[in-house]
């Protein structure tokens, strides 16, 4: 097969952004700005991606339904990446090295808000609350969830330096939307089998509570194994470190915001003007 050039991939890419954008907001428009705007807009260094790089596609999970709660989730009122500029930068600098390699970068989350954290806690601490178990923690006692690492208090992505993402070959495969009350099926099944995320095959879905998830763990091989190793090499390569617990997860090594923990909604209209 002819290999396309950077341009070319480039504009599948962009043209895929659009299409993503289109299925993830079917059935989840925006949330109603309330007085959740008064606790604070975002620092001046705070820009949306698509606004830095356009090309990476975004399927914002929790801003509808297809996460593991089961429903939007607080904070959350518009599909939109939010990261301060130097996380952004980076991963456009890491987005041109895969579009030359025929990939772009997917991004499930991105900045979260310290009441979308609260949100988490709660439904936890729900033990009644277990809509989507079946697939994303089907093997985990919703009562270890704080013990096991997966939920917890505080979160990286509040200080804005923090995204979840994945890799989409090119060109992007079409993708249906979740549809809610559809059977479930557990995160780590295989490929075919689980949903079907336009993502290459990382072993696992994302937000999978699962030992499988660990970037590293040894029963993930083949295919699975290389995108792990791709997006974590490629990411390191540009500043990001990897939580060797979620193969998803990277924070910007040199944050501008280590220590703060901010809790703006996820609008374009929390940012500078």
């Amino acid at each position: 097969m002819t290999r396309l050039s950077a341009r070319r991939l480039r504009g599948l890419a962009c043209a895929a952004t659009l299409a993503v954008l289109a299925v993830t907001t079917v059935g989840t428009p925006p949330a109603t700005a309330s007085s959740s705007l008064s606790s604070g807009r975002a620092p001046a260094d705070f820009v949306a991606l698509r606004d830095v790089e356009p090309t990476i596609l975004e399927e914002m999970r929790y801003t509808g339904p297809h996460n593991f709660v089961g429903r939007r989730i607080r904070g959350y009122l518009e599909p939109v990446c939010l990261l301060t500029r130097p996380a952004a930068e980076a991963l456009q600098a890491a987005q041109r090295r895969l579009l030359d390699r025929g990939y772009t970068l997917k991004v499930y989350d991105c900045f979260r808000p310290q009441r979308a954290v609260d949100h988490f806690v709660r439904w936890a601490r729900n033990p009644f609350d277990r809509r989507m178990k079946a697939e994303f923690y089907p093997n985990v006692d919703k009562s270890r969830l704080f013990e096991e690492g997966y939920i917890a208090e505080r979160s990286g992505h509040s200080r804005g330096s923090t995204v979840d993402l994945t890799l989409v070959k090119l060109p992007v495969r079409p993708q249906r939307p979740y549809r809610p009350g559809e059977p479930l099926v557990p995160c780590f099944a295989p490929v075919g089998e689980r949903f079907p995320d336009n993502s290459v095959d990382m072993g696992t879905g994302f937000d999978c509570f699962d030992t499988l998830s660990h970037t590293d763990d040894s029963r993930i091989t083949g295919a699975a194994r290389e995108h792990r190793d791709l997006l974590r090499d490629t990411l390191a390569a540009v500043g990001f470190r990897n939580l060797p617990e979620e193969w998803w997860h990277f924070t910007f090594r040199d944050e501008p915001y280590p220590d703060t923990y901010f809790d703006f909604p996820v609008t374009r209209h929390a940012l500078p003007h």
